[in-house]
């Protein structure tokens, strides 16, 4: 099963081809720690080849959801620690994903300061969830030119945080809605400086971002997440295929670790003019770094997915947050655990480290 082979990725030797995807949780507390429960969480799942973090704030400034963790602290950083302490005295290989939300947040759970973006456009069709409950999303203040550089180190500087706390790399989250991904799209992007207009233009912060990324750390610790097809967050391309090639183009030329590719979730359907149905067929073969395929797999359409020789691994989301021992599952053909749909977001011990392993 080539879910099962051990590969090399980038400077980290993995035990399997199968990835815990960035899940947010909600189980930090208001000062963005992660406790006891976080370091449990991680290390029941540390037989998976490599695990990525739950999005983390790289700055106060990143925030956009209540009793999501930082690490930008002195005291973010011990807490991470422990964690990181946990997964690798169990064997694994854990990665930080450095998160800054943009638009997706509100004024509720940022001391009353609106959310910032590339441009001064809500989000429609859509509510947050705040700790005050959901509310409608805001309209965001756009960035300065001063607060964007101020950003981008910011980035650089989460991620030396983020090696301090002894994660073995750091992946920039550019998908979902998120603000690299807002650069990226029409419907959250109309400026007309050197950061909106063309697709050069809009590429650009993505790529000034993995710049520093890798200037901070090392390529051989970096990678980054992207999600062509997913509408998430009012995310709406004029031309997805070609702002996508282009940026895969400029990816190329940097020395970096992996391209983790989202595929386009179900539950939001892409545009009529989103023509293209296999975004890892259609994008995968043009990234020169190695691609980890995400969203939607289950054993068998993994394991078809690494027979086409794309993909050199998997990442699992839903599947992880019910199975702990998702790897030792596939190799025994155990029965599956049903994740509990209530407490994925927010909550205590259940349905976040009280499910079962196989062998229980």
């Amino acid at each position: 099963m080539k879910l099962l082979e051990k590969t090399q990725l980038g400077g980290m030797s993995l035990k399997n081809r199968i990835a815990i995807a960035a899940m947010t949780r909600g189980r930090a507390d208001s000062n963005g720690l992660v406790g006891d429960m976080t370091v449990e969480y991680y290390a029941q799942r540390a037989s998976a080849g490599l695990l990525f973090s739950e999005a983390i704030r790289i700055s106060e400034e990143a925030t956009g959801s209540p009793l999501t963790p930082g690490i930008f602290t002195d005291e973010q950083i011990a807490a991470w620690k422990k964690v990181t302490k946990a997964v690798h005295h169990k064997g694994g290989v854990i990665v930080a994903q450095l998160w800054h939300t943009g638009r997706i947040g509100h004024s509720v759970d940022r001391n009353g300061k609106l959310p910032l973006a590339p441009s001064a456009l809500p989000i429609h069709g859509m509510q947050h969830f705040t700790s005050q409950g959901r509310r409608d999303y805001e309209t965001p203040r756009e960035m300065t030119i001063t607060e964007i550089g101020q950003t981008i180190k910011d980035y650089g500087q989460a991620a030396k945080n983020a090696i301090a706390a002894g994660f073995d790399g750091v992946t920039l989250h550019a998908s979902n809605g998120y603000l690299p991904n807002q650069f990226l799209a029409e419907s959250a992007n109309q400026r007309t400086d050197a950061y909106g207009g063309s697709i050069p233009n809009k590429v650009r912060f993505i790529v000034e971002v993995m710049q520093e990324l890798i200037s901070a750390v090392g390529g051989e610790r970096v990678g980054i997440k992207i999600s062509p097809f997913h509408c998430y967050g009012d995310m709406v391309l004029d031309d997805p295929a070609a702002t996508y090639t282009y940026l895969i183009e400029k990816l190329n030329e940097m020395d970096f670790a992996y391209v983790e590719l989202m595929r386009c979730s179900p539950n939001f359907a892409a545009p009529g003019h989103y023509a293209v149905k296999d975004e890892v067929e259609f994008f995968g073969r043009k990234i020169r770094q190695a691609v980890i395929a995400n969203a939607g797999y289950d054993k068998a359409s993994a394991e078809a997915e690494l027979e086409k020789g794309i993909a050199k691994l998997i990442s699992f989301g839903k599947l992880y947050i019910a199975n702990p021992d998702l790897p030792e599952r596939f190799e025994k053909n155990a029965p599956l655990n049903e994740p509990d749909r209530a407490t994925m977001y927010g909550g205590g011990k259940q349905g976040y480290i009280d499910y079962p392993m196989w062998n229980e």
